[in-house]
């Protein structure tokens, strides 16, 4: 069943993806994640053996909620969709820095990627499981653990919106050179994800490509609880 993940994966439509990414700024995935698994990991947020940290969003004023980062060795479906999404998104972020002038230099597969960050001193694990109750709600902010980081991660939604929740909408911003910034609400449900830039975005211009600025959050939950996973490829410190 957790092999289907990888599957599904390389049965997406990448062409159509990336013209997402450079037209919107993310992309939406269809449901990759089963009801089953989707439940196997809220289940799973009891055991605390499977973390290495907890993090009480109010005491750092990140928002109002809790999420706890996946210990090493990770569960087997985390593992595959981190395995089978890098190596496309390797090639849009290769893509983009070939388009900003810079060196192409994201290898192909995670693991090589994962050994870059070690020899950094990033070792710890990042992908993540959040929890929002009633009231809760996650600031802007961005993903950065180290000098290594990738430039894209996925977001899945874990429960069903409207039913099991309500409110708690992504927050994507951007920040433009000279412009006001500009802000995408994007809701997914049950199983469905979201490629997003971890802090820049590509975009062209009269004089060629630039990048913009990018922070995301979670709006207010204003019923019931919602569960996430975050799919960082970056370790960290």
């Amino acid at each position: 069943m957790n092999d289907q993940i990888a599957s599904s994966v390389a049965k997406l439509d990448w062409v159509t993806l990336q013209q997402s990414l450079d037209e919107y700024g993310y992309a939406k995935l269809p449901r990759l994640l089963s009801p089953t698994v989707c439940t196997d990991l809220m289940v799973g947020y009891g055991n605390e053996l499977a973390f290495r940290n907890t993090i009480d969003m109010a005491r750092y004023r990140f928002g109002i909620g809790e999420y706890k980062y996946y210990d090493a060795p990770l569960p087997y479906p985390i593992q595959q969709l981190r395995e089978s999404i890098y190596p496309e998104l390797s090639k849009a972020a290769n893509r983009y820095l070939e388009l900003s002038g810079q060196t192409a230099d994201y290898p192909a597969s995670l693991a090589a990627f994962v050994e870059q960050c070690q020899q950094k001193g990033q070792t710890r694990s990042t992908p993540l499981i959040l929890k929002y109750e009633a009231g809760g709600y996650n600031c802007l902010h961005q993903d950065l653990y180290g000098d290594i980081f990738f430039p894209f991660q996925v977001v899945f939604a874990l429960n069903q919106r409207d039913t099991d929740y309500t409110g708690g909408e992504f927050l994507l911003m951007e920040q433009r050179p000279r412009a006001q910034s500009r802000g995408s609400v994007i809701t997914l449900d049950q199983g469905e994800g979201l490629i997003f830039p971890t802090r820049h975005r590509i975009v062209p211009g009269t004089r060629g490509y630039y990048r913009t600025t990018l922070r995301h959050g979670v709006s207010t939950v204003t019923s019931g609880t919602r569960f996430s996973l975050g799919i960082i490829f970056h370790d960290a410190k």
